[in-house]
């Protein structure tokens, strides 16, 4: 299954990342990244004319800058052979150093309008023309929002204690650094496919995880490049959030039974191995949110919770940190907007938060 080799990249602090060289002419990079995940893969698809395409590049920092010039270095490749970046999405671990790997090559940052917009969303940029034009990229992340603001008064109204919410603002400016210089951004025509390491790709845009995700498949060969769309042992987490999709649940199942329904013969994630049994996952994964779900409704027939009050329950122990509290907040929202979509639930204004309550028994809680 892997030809080549498997090695260290570099030297100093580039010794966490590793080069595998696969079948079907892909090199996967171990890039370093914060705990609790450790390690983020990218890819690289060379080509017929000795040019490279990056995927995934991972997030910025001086460790991993570090490692792409090691990584360079020991594949015998000058700046101006990256051809051009692919970002999946626009979490820090996957979009944070397409800005400075194209600040050293010049080459071209593909992602989808509607990544690009969550990206603003998330980590600013509003200001200048290209935020403006993403802005209105649509399903919602076209509001002036300063998520870092807004996001601790959301959670706190669905009952998060002050203990949590006083540290997401910190928490989220966090990541700024690993996002700096944002990239100037070219839009993938998601009607046609893409070229790169000699093939064309076929562009499949999910959501949930994250607006606007792109996988890239490849018919002739069966392979997916699916970011963080599906991950093996890892459920992708999905997040609800002011000012992007209001229905990220409901999207992500959409997404899952797309990308389900290809002949995959291997996928290439954003964390983890690359795995087979591609359709089998998928199928896991589509179970675990329909468990998660009737657990949710469950709590609630014993009558009305707050979002954070389901959260506590459903992660209990495993959250020890702001940043797995977030995911956790967000995750938990997620599911409770699908059940007040599918009428399982409702959501009640109380004291200027919101509660939750089974839907045919919200009645009864309604003075």
């Amino acid at each position: 299954m892997v030809s080549g080799k498997r090695f260290k990249g570099g030297e100093r602090s580039m010794s966490k990342a590793e080069i595998t060289s696969w079948d079907q002419n892909i090199l996967q990079i171990s890039v370093p990244m914060d705990s609790p995940l450790r390690q983020v893969n990218s890819y690289i698809l060379p080509d017929e004319e000795g040019r490279v395409t990056i995927i995934d590049p991972g997030p910025r920092s001086p460790d991993t800058e570090n490692c792409w010039l090691g990584i360079l270095q020991e594949l015998n490749l000058s700046w101006n052979e990256v051809r051009d970046i692919v970002v999946t999405h626009h979490h820090p671990d996957h979009y944070g150093l397409a800005g400075w790997l194209q600040s050293q090559s010049g080459c071209k940052v593909w992602m989808t309008e509607r990544a690009h917009a969550e990206a603003r969303l998330m980590w600013g940029g509003f200001g200048d023309d290209a935020g403006k034009d993403a802005k209105n990229a649509g399903n919602g992340a076209g509001h002036d929002l300063d998520i870092n603001e807004i996001l601790p008064v959301y959670f706190t109204r669905h009952g998060m204690t002050d203990q949590w919410s006083n540290g997401i603002k910190a928490h989220l400016e966090s990541f700024n650094s690993q996002v700096e210089p944002q990239p100037v951004v070219s839009y993938f025509n998601v009607a046609e496919t893409f070229k790169m390491g000699g093939r064309e790709w076929l562009l499949i845009v999910t959501g949930g995880h994250a607006p606007g995700h792109v996988s890239l498949y490849h018919a002739g060969s069966g392979l997916m490049i699916c970011g963080d769309a599906v991950l093996p042992q890892i459920s992708p987490n999905v997040c609800l959030l002011p000012g992007s999709d209001p229905q990220p649940l409901q999207t992500f199942l959409q997404g899952l039974r797309e990308l389900g329904s290809y002949r995959v013969s291997m996928a290439f994630p954003g964390h983890r191995e690359p795995f087979a049994g591609f359709a089998h996952r998928v199928d896991s994964l589509l179970a675990h949110h329909e468990e998660r779900l009737d657990t949710a409704a469950a709590l609630l027939a014993n009558g009305p919770l707050s979002g954070f009050a389901v959260c506590e329950i459903l992660f209990r122990s495993r959250v020890t940190t702001v940043h797995q509290m977030r995911f956790a907040m967000s995750e938990t929202l997620a599911h409770l907007a699908e059940l007040v979509r599918r009428g399982r639930a409702v959501m009640l204004e109380a004291d200027g938060g919101f509660l939750f309550a089974a839907a045919e028994s919200a009645g009864e809680h309604i003075s």
